[in-house]
């Protein structure tokens, strides 16, 4: 199958899979994972399947000392004659090379990755699960291993490709949730780390996101660095809003990560005719919509929640409500029409998905 086959070594004690209803996000892991290495000298070596284990790191791994990481998600779905179906997933290849350029790291090739994580998907298939709203949780991510504690980039490097079985991102269906505009602190600069997937990128937002959640928020909505005026992102999602019928989010400025579930909406809308634009949209602009009865819907995309509404945002003292808290017609058509394709129950007129074999 695919480029190379891959070494494998088995597991020898196999885990107990959780029930598909106990599965929550991020909380069990496979028997299995991909391991690569790479070194000045021999490039990308040695792709291998192991058993899922702690992995061994010099005290002095430049990963320790100077963060350089990057990761992807994405998400293998079950369809309902058994198939299992990636979404995108060269997309997600395409964007880990981009990451990997920003931080200073060794590119990858695109096509062997992939056809890896295929092969892992295919000896870990049993545990894809069949629940509706489940998937199969896909991290792959690389770390700089050289022991070094100079300030260069590694010349050495560990990928790692591990699975985790996850339950619906919203076990009561979506709703939509009240979001808290940031105004203290910052998530990305341009000419930062911004557009990268990177870890630094999150455990920025970790202050944020907790006094947010004290005040009953569930999520923040992040501004420009520079001016605090311009609208970015929402918690780690993308975000449109639907104004008088069109639909605007936020132009990849340099500091916004380029969401794949993003890219996605963006083509299914200007294919069903909803003129979309990508540009600069403001804080101010958005609550001058809703005084003036234009705001339609807002909602993030990702791949944790696919579709993620949003009912309110709290700005300097104002409430700004959206469709009365309730989920606009757009998108839960793009929830219901990506997740459709995602698992296979609807046709795929963009070719989006590619099956496991």
């Amino acid at each position: 199958m695919g480029t190379t086959v891959v070494e494998v070594v088995k597991a020898k004690n196999m885990k107990m899979k959780p029930e598909d209803d106990k599965l929550g996000f991020g909380k069990y892991f496979t028997d299995h994972m991909f391991v690569m290495d790479y070194s000045i000298e021999t490039g990308w070596a040695h792709p291998r399947i192991t058993p899922y284990e702690p992995i061994t790191l010099d005290p002095a791994a430049v990963i320790f000392h100077y963060g350089q990481t990057v990761f992807e998600g994405l998400k293998a779905y079950r369809s309902n004659d058994g198939r299992i179906l990636l979404f995108r997933p060269d997309k997600n290849m395409q964007r880990m090379n981009q990451s990997c350029e920003r931080l200073s790291m060794p590119v990858i090739n695109e096509e062997e990755v992939l056809d890896y994580l295929k092969q892992l998907i295919n000896l870990e298939k049993d545990w894809v699960p069949e629940a509706e709203g489940t998937s199969l949780y896909i991290r792959p991510f690389i770390i700089a291993t050289e022991p070094f504690l100079g300030l260069a980039a590694s010349k050495q490097y560990k990928l790692v490709v591990i699975l985790s079985p996850v339950g619906s991102y919203y076990p009561q269906g979506i709703f939509p949730v009240d979001i808290k505009v940031e105004e203290q602190y910052t998530r990305a600069v341009r000419g930062g780390t911004g557009t990268a997937k990177t870890a630094g990128n999150y455990c920025a937002t970790f202050n944020a996101q907790s006094n947010a959640a004290k005040e009953g928020f569930s999520q923040v909505l992040w501004l420009d660095a520079i001016e605090k005026k311009y609208i970015e992102e929402v918690g780690t999602s993308n975000v449109f809003f639907k104004v008088n019928g069109e639909v605007i989010t936020p132009e990849l400025s340099g500091s916004i990560l380029p969401g794949i579930t993003r890219m996605s909406v963006i083509e299914m809308l200007r294919n069903w005719g909803i003129p979309v634009s990508e540009r600069k949209i403001s804080i101010e602009e958005v609550y001058q919509y809703h005084q003036k009865g234009m705001l339609e819907e807002v909602f993030c995309t990702g791949t944790a929640a696919v579709i993620s509404p949003v009912g309110a945002f709290e700005w300097r003292g104002n409430k700004i409500e959206i469709n009365q808290k309730q989920i606009g017609d757009v998108s839960q058509k793009l929830y219901d029409t990506l997740t459709g394709i995602q698992t296979g129950k609807l046709s795929d007129p963009f070719h989006w998905t590619t099956e496991v074999k």
